[in-house]
């Protein structure tokens, strides 16, 4: 049976994704640095999709509280290998049915994995719902419309196993961001080559 939610693919290469993110580490660097100053120590930030905490490690030391939360069990495992700060906790959860309470933290972010859903319509709902009044969804997100070398790489990866969904450019992003119920406060494309990322910070209406 055809895996519609790329899960499989997370589960088999669980092990081996934080050595491959470490060529990425530099296009890391810039992501965290942007997003750095929408955190401050105070608040609550719940991260889906977390990986193997690539970001996670080094943003929960900036705020009061992390919830590192991602489908894939083995990726979770694999983060909970590490020592982090007191503030950091991981869990096995899905981002389009989320169990917190409304309304419940200050800030969201969901790394480069919106385009890998098929259906983030879920996802954004479940995000604009756990979010306070004015939260901050921190959405970093690769571009898939930039041109024939990367529309070559996206198929590559398909035969690999791995699927994209969603193949926006940077303003169709935002755009689709907008329409769920948030203000775009800054969007920047970061990196380049095969596969630019689009770092959009936006605020909850």
């Amino acid at each position: 049976m055809k895996d519609s939610t790329n899960r499989g693919f997370w589960q088999r290469t669980a092990k081996l994704y934080a050595p491959f993110m470490k060529s990425s580490a530099s296009l890391y660097d810039a992501i965290y640095t942007h997003c750095l100053p929408y955190l401050t120590p105070e608040m609550e930030v719940l991260e889906l999709a977390c990986g193997s905490g690539q970001f996670s490690f080094r943003l929960a030391e900036r705020v009061r509280q992390w919830t590192a939360t991602d489908f894939s069990e083995k990726m979770v495992l694999e983060a909970q290998k590490r020592s982090g700060p007191q503030s950091l906790t991981f869990e096995v959860q899905d981002a389009t049915n989320l169990p917190y309470p409304a309304e419940s933290f200050d800030a969201v972010l969901i790394a480069n994995a919106l385009h890998i859903m098929p259906s983030p319509d879920k996802a954004h709902e479940e995000i604009h719902r756990v979010l306070r009044p004015g939260g901050m969804l921190l959405a970093p997100t690769f571009l898939w419309k930039t041109g024939i070398r990367q529309k070559l790489g996206t198929r590559l990866m398909e035969l690999a196993g791995f699927r994209v969904y969603h193949k926006w450019n940077a303003q169709e992003f935002q755009s689709y961001v907008e329409a769920r119920g948030f203000t775009a406060l800054e969007q920047r494309v970061l990196g380049g080559g095969v596969r630019p990322l689009c770092c959009l910070i936006a605020r909850k209406k």
